[in-house]
């Protein structure tokens, strides 16, 4: 593990100025002894912090945390050494919470790494031997034990039951397994013993493709150049040069201190880490976790909004909203076959058909001889019959254009059920938007300045654009795969500041990619990992929240900073003219501060209106 000195000298700070209250108002003492607590932290604590920012100033890199090492200094020639104290535990504590917000993000890739299994259990002729995850070779027979994670892609070549993949697809359907399904490195398998054949090595599943992305996103992420680094980049030399200024001038080197007690960035130190702290409790009494304080410095500054379907625009149960039968079959024979083939597929659609058939009252028949080639469909044999379910493009592909010609026309989800080659039923699926999507999506340009807004999706096109229509947005991205969606977040990132807003383990890497990571709900510790924040209702309306609060504290934080610069730079000019003396110029500095902090205590306190767009309008208007 890797010495975080800041933590400890933040600590030896805080313990040191505590023990200096206590021997000043609790035990008094001579003044000689007082101030011994007070050395300690300056010399352990403040000399390696004053040497950090040294090496900076070498390489020209002029931070509000920069005059804050000078001010240490001049506090110690000063003899002012509990103000010098309290600029070290500053310091230090502002480096802690964003080391902590560093090693926080690295900590995704540790989830993904634990989650996957260490053993897995191979089948031979002698029986079962545990092996290690690496030792695995395709064609090997495994054993996945229930309740066990499967530790690479193969075939059930063995038993049969379910298996939850959501993690990969973002669909919350429990997939049924059978001979010949694929199973994917990841999923949970649920109450039965499935044996596998491995088709691919545990370092090419699709699993390990997650966490090279992962790790790739992470290793690329920019680091964000914080609000007090902004300001501080002109604040440090101008206020540096007017006291070497008013030294020079004045003939009076008591005048270069006097002006840098006053400079001292209090404002920048203190008044924007307070606001931010009471944006996150703000947020956290709004339902909202902030993983990451830095996202509420950049959420008003970005331009583009990425959106993933399932879950996120919509709930993430496609329904079955409209069927047809044709050549004499019935509802009863038609959407039975289906249902029962249906339980061996890991489409997001299985479950909206087999929902239908309970709701019917249809119980659900034995199915074999179950195939599911791409551009084939799903196939099965029922009762002697031959049950295919597909899509409209496949039977194109396959040449059935006649078949393909008497399918209605329709927009979003679909399927074709064909029994011994006839066209039996089609099905037409929805999974609705939100109710609030369109008015969250409609007030995102005038009240947020969004310049583009898009939907990235694992889902086919059609009902992309289906939902697209329906939200009133222009820019989709549909088919693609978690490696898909990290390189159109990065490209995105390259052109204008971004909000990823997604809910599943296949966002992770999305999340991570861009400028700010937004999830819904808690249903994976690697998506919360991921995201900047996590919104522990799945409501559009707390994104605003959340988009509110964080251009609320960006306001506070800039009038808090920005108005005790102005107030320091006219007690600086003041200290200039020789008024103000040192002992004078502290004491005004720390009323500044007060005011400034008092304003940044405004950020936790709730507005009276946190969302500026209607929830109860409708989205199908």
């Amino acid at each position: 593990m890797k010495f975080n000195k800041e933590k400890y000298i933040a600590y030896l700070s805080l313990a040191g100025i505590g023990f200096y209250l206590v021997l000043r108002f609790v035990v008094p003492l001579p003044q000689a002894y007082i101030q011994w607590p007070l050395w300690i932290v300056l010399s352990v604590g403040g000399i390696p912090l004053v040497w950090d920012l040294s090496i900076k100033l070498f390489r020209r890199e002029f931070g509000s945390d920069l005059l804050a090492g000078i001010s240490i200094v001049t506090s110690i020639v000063m003899g002012e050494y509990l103000a010098g104290s309290f600029v070290v535990l500053m310091l230090s504590g502002g480096v802690t919470l964003e080391n902590s917000a560093v090693r926080r993000a690295s900590s995704v890739l540790e989830a993904l790494a634990k989650r996957l299994p260490n053993i897995a259990h191979r089948k031979n002729p002698l029986g079962i031997t545990d092996i290690a995850i690496d030792q695995i070779q395709i064609n090997d027979l495994l054993v996945i034990f229930p309740h066990e994670i499967c530790p690479v892609d193969g075939v059930v070549v063995e038993g049969g039951g379910s298996m939850d993949e959501s993690y990969l697809t973002g669909e919350p359907f429990v997939v049924s397994k059978t001979l010949g399904s694929f199973v994917l490195s990841g999923a949970i398998n649920k109450d039965t013993s499935i044996g596998i054949r491995a088709n691919k090595l545990p370092i090419d599943s699709r699993y390990a493709k997650i966490m090279r992305v992962m790790r790739a996103a992470e290793e690329k992420r920019p680091r964000l150049r914080r609000l007090a680094d902004q300001l501080g980049a002109f604040y440090t030399p101008v206020a540096v040069l007017g006291a070497v200024i008013a030294a020079i001038a004045g003939n009076d080197p008591l005048r270069f201190l006097s002006v840098l007690v006053v400079a001292t960035p209090c404002p920048l130190l203190i008044a924007i880490p307070v606001a931010i702290i009471g944006s996150i409790s703000l947020s956290a009494r709004r339902g909202i976790v902030i993983r990451n304080p830095s996202l509420l410095e950049q959420i008003d500054q970005c331009r583009t909004m990425i959106l993933d379907k399932t879950g996120t625009l919509t709930c993430g149960k496609p329904d079955l909203t409209d069927a047809q039968y044709f050549n004499n079959f019935t509802r009863h024979d038609a959407l039975q076959y289906a249902s029962s083939l249906e339980r061996y597929s890991r489409h997001p659609l299985a479950g909206a058909i087999m929902e239908a058939a309970t709701r019917a009252g249809l119980t659900f028949v034995e199915v074999t001889q179950i195939s599911e080639m791409p551009g084939h469909g799903l196939s099965g044999m029922i009762g002697g019959q031959k049950v295919v379910i597909t899509n409209r493009n496949n039977l194109l592909d396959q040449g059935q254009k006649e078949l393909a010609e008497q399918l209605p026309c329709v927009e979003g989800l679909e399927c074709v059920v064909l029994i011994n080659g006839t066209l039996a039923a089609h099905f037409q699926f929805h999974d609705e938007p939100r109710q609030e999507g369109k008015s969250f999506i409609d007030h995102l340009n005038p009240r947020h300045n969004f310049k583009r807004v898009m939907i990235v999706s694992g889902d086919r096109e059609s009902e992309v654009r289906y939902l697209a229509r329906k939200v009133g947005i222009e820019i989709i991205h549909a088919g693609e795969s978690p490696e898909d969606k990290i390189h159109i977040v990065q490209r995105e990132t390259k052109l204008a500041k971004t909000i990823f807003l997604g809910d599943g383990i296949n966002d992770a890497p999305a999340l991570t990619a861009a400028t700010v990571g937004i999830a819904f709900g808690q249903n994976s510790d690697i998506t919360a990992e991921a995201a900047g924040a996590v919104i522990l209702e799945s409501s559009l309306s707390k994104v605003d929240e959340l988009m509110h609060i964080s251009r609320r504290m960006r306001r506070i934080a800039l009038q808090s900073a920005v108005g005790g610069m102005i107030l320091s730079a006219m007690g600086m000019i003041v200290a200039a003219l020789g008024y103000l003396p040192p002992v004078a110029g502290a004491i005004t500095q720390e009323i500044i501060d007060i005011l400034a902090v008092l304003n940044a205590l405004r950020a936790a306190l709730p507005p009276k209106d946190l969302t500026d767009f209607s929830e109860n309008k409708s989205s199908n208007n």
